[in-house]
């Protein structure tokens, strides 16, 4: 009777905090608010998700699902990520595919959310949802912005930082053919002195790529900050593509880069 009594109070308490607009708690949480141990509330929650629908994108945390979300079985990862991080006290941010698609640089939803943080972290799975997290040296130093989303506000990078990241983290986000393209819908939002001042949280190599490619798609107007930057701080050429071979490339001097890949062909 015991556990009937508190799955039923489970139900109840998980059913109130979605009805005053919270869509996350954890298990600690109600094991305080009902008074029962630690196990016990361990089993009403894992009775609870096979009847009610909540689900458990991390060990001891939950999230409601409402009707509009049920097919994917959780919450959108924009719509959790800011509580857990918080719970985790993690300094995060989306970024990549995920932050393009906020500033409409996108041209296809991210087949996973990509959120940054200080160390490596292993990716979420929740229901048909998947975060993967990358780590990201001088995270405190990255400019982001916190957007709102129908649970609250998401922290996102910059659509300067974003640009970077895209580049430095090409691998991430389908290759640079692929950056490439998501930088054409991206560039028009983009601050040519803003973008200078994120380059000083990257290696200076990423900003050489940028500017080749952002000059390749047609915004030479984005550009001459960035190579002011890039003319006072780089120390070597370097290739636009590290692991293309060099025997074809042309030098780009204003960049000092080995253009070693055809970018039309990957457009």
């Amino acid at each position: 009777m015991k556990t009937e009594s508190s799955r039923q109070n489970a139900r109840e308490y998980v059913s109130s905090l979605a009805a005053n607009g919270r869509y996350h708690f954890t298990s600690g949480e109600v094991r305080s608010a009902l008074g029962i141990s630690a196990d016990a509330a361990k089993l009403a929650l894992n009775r609870l998700e096979k009847k009610t629908p909540i689900a458990s994108p991390a060990r001891g945390f939950y999230v409601f699902v409402p009707p509009e979300y049920r097919s994917l079985g959780c919450l959108p990862a924009d719509q959790f990520i800011p509580a857990l991080m918080k719970r985790l006290d993690l300094l995060y941010y989306a970024g990549l595919l995920s932050a393009a698609q906020y500033h409409g640089g996108a041209h296809q939803r991210p087949q996973e959310f990509q959120v940054f943080l200080v160390k490596n972290r292993w990716p979420i799975q929740c229901g048909m949802v998947r975060v993967a997290f990358i780590a990201r040296k001088h995270i405190k130093d990255v400019t982001v912005q916190s957007l709102n989303t129908p649970r609250g506000t998401v922290l996102v990078s910059s659509p300067e930082a974003t640009a970077l990241d895209l580049v430095g983290y090409a691998g991430h986000a389908g290759g640079l053919g692929q950056v490439a393209t998501v930088l054409s819908e991206l560039a028009e939002r983009l601050d040519p002195e803003k973008l200078a001042t994120a380059a000083r949280t990257a290696p200076v190599s990423w900003a050489q790529r940028l500017g080749y490619l952002l000059e390749h798609l047609g915004f030479d107007a984005k550009t001459p900050a960035l190579k002011e930057y890039v003319r006072e701080h780089s120390k070597q050429w370097i290739v636009l593509l590290p692991k293309a071979p060099q025997k074809r490339s042309h030098r780009n001097m204003g960049w000092k880069l080995h253009v070693n890949v055809n970018m039309e062909a990957e457009l």
